[in-house]
C-alpha cells in the first residue's frame, strides 16, 4: 500500500481532491488540524530515531547550555534589516 499527504489551499480545493479520490476507488480521510500535528510528530519522531542510548542529564545539560549561548548571543539580523530599512 502506498500512502499520499495533500494540503490544499481552500476547502473547496480539498473537496475536490476527496471527491476524486472517491470516485477512484482510493480510500481518502480529511484530517483534522489536531490529526495533522499528531501525524507530523509522530512522523519526526520516526525520523529521529537513532537506536543511541542518550543521556537524559546530558541531553539537558546541553539544551540548557546552548539557551544559555543564544542569550548571550542573540541574533540581532533582523533587527539591523529594520534599521537599515529606516
Amino acid at each position: 500500500m502506498e500512502s499520499a499527504i495533500l494540503q490544499a489551499n481552500s476547502g473547496n480545493d480539498l473537496k475536490l481532491i476527496l471527491q476524486l479520490a472517491k470516485k477512484l476507488g482510493i480510500s481518502a480521510k480529511k484530517l483534522s488540524e489536531d490529526e495533522a500535528m499528531d501525524l507530523g510528530l509522530s512522523i519526526a519522531i520516526s525520523e529521529g530515531k537513532t537506536g543511541e542510548y542518550v543521556d537524559t542529564d546530558e541531553f539537558l545539560i546541553e539544551l540548557q547550555n546552548e539557551k544559555a549561548q543564544q542569550i548571550k548571543e542573540p541574533d540581532v539580523s533582523a533587527f539591523q534589516a529594520e534599521v537599515k530599512a529606516l
